[in-house]
């Protein structure tokens, strides 16, 4: 098959043939038909954060079962299904006890003395937070993909499969915002659109979206923002806090700097939540100012939304449906794998929200 494939870090992804293996007794092929390009990749890409090499990437996708092993029965051949890159064993403390993105268990993995899952035709190949998705198959963990209705597209589906998970998750599920609280986003790429939508649908009263793209500010206002701020107009934390009289109940952070990270926890008002949702680089540390903390303001990371895939996923699918979630207008561009190079170096750029990649 073919595939995008990382061989060292600050250098482009070569289209390469990889070999797949069949799948085991808990594993599922899957036909990939769509897969969205994330700032996570990237991040990979540049050797912020360190993966063994060479390596497929990609995570955020949704594509047809193909093929199933003999003790699989979430899902047969047929089936549409949206990928999650955090799988879950289901009998580990944190998957036991209602917090299956945080599950570390290596049984969703081969064993090291099995035949891998992926090859290089000459060579070994490593699979990419349980996924690799920026190739024409995945083979998965049974866990690591939940069926979904066939009538939702499945580029929409895909981004289901990351970006909309992780914001709408965060809002929902790791700061659980109320009716009429307010909120504030910094930066308004994939992740952080999700957010506001994902306020949106929960009720909140104010949503301030913080991004120093003018064009991305218009479209958080059709993603459900009530207010706009570009930093390039002054200090955000003062806009913020002055849009609403002290400082907002929860922010999230979805760009993955050490100056926003910041910025997110200063924005609070008493009482108030930050949650990180960006990938800071390994190594960088953020400062606090500790008198924040006596007026009860808390900072916390959160995982992939803090999310129970299996059952969320497919309720953010009806929710697409419904016309609640916005999906249509997430989507910048449609591409082919052989342009995945020039996807990356858009999302250095900032400038569109998603580019996906088509497979048929």
């Amino acid at each position: 098959m073919k595939a995008a494939v990382l061989r060292e870090v600050k250098k482009p992804l070569s289209i390469e043939e990889v070999e797949i293996s069949k799948p085991g007794p808990h594993e599922v092929l899957i036909r990939t038909v769509a897969a969205g390009v994330c700032h996570s990749d990237l991040h990979f890409v540049e050797g912020h954060y360190p993966h063994p090499l060479p390596a497929v990437l990609g995570h955020e996708s949704a594509g047809v079962v193909e093929q199933v092993g003999s003790e699989v029965r979430t899902v047969k051949p047929g089936d549409h299904v949206i990928t999650c890159l955090s799988a879950f064993c289901g009998h580990c403390e944190h998957c036991v006890t209602g917090f299956m993105s945080r599950c570390i268990s290596p049984d969703t993995r081969r064993l090291k003395s099995d035949k891998p899952r992926l090859a290089a035709t000459s060579g070994s190949m490593n699979q990419y937070l349980n996924l690799s998705s920026f190739a024409e198959q995945m083979l998965v963990h049974e866990h690591a993909c939940v069926r979904i209705r066939k009538d939702i597209p499945l580029d929409r589906a895909a981004l289901i499969g990351c970006s909309v998970m992780t914001g709408v998750g965060a809002v929902m599920h790791t700061s659980k915002v109320r009716p009429g609280e307010t909120v504030a986003v910094i930066g308004c790429g994939g992740v952080g659109l999700a957010c506001i939508n994902g306020a949106a649908i929960a009720g909140a009263g104010r949503i301030i979206a913080v991004d120093m793209q003018g064009s991305k500010l218009n479209l958080a206002k059709e993603f459900g923002a009530t207010d706009v701020v570009n930093p390039k107009d002054g200090d955000p934390v003062k806009q913020v806090i002055e849009l609403t009289s002290g400082g907002v109940h929860h922010s999230f952070e979805a760009i993955g700097l050490k100056q926003t990270a910041e910025q997110s926890f200063r924005m609070l008002g008493r009482g108030g939540t930050a949650n990180i949702i960006g990938m800071i680089p390994v190594g960088v540390n953020i400062e606090l100012h500790g008198a924040d903390f006596l007026g009860e303001k808390k900072i916390q990371g959160s995982l992939m939304g803090s999310n129970r895939f299996p059952v969320d996923m497919p309720r953010l699918v009806d929710f697409y449906m419904s016309g609640k979630l916005k999906l249509d207008q997430m989507i910048s561009r449609r591409i082919r794998l052989e342009d995945i190079n020039e996807g990356l170096e858009e999302l250095k750029r900032g400038e569109l929200a998603r580019s996906v990649i088509m497979f048929n």
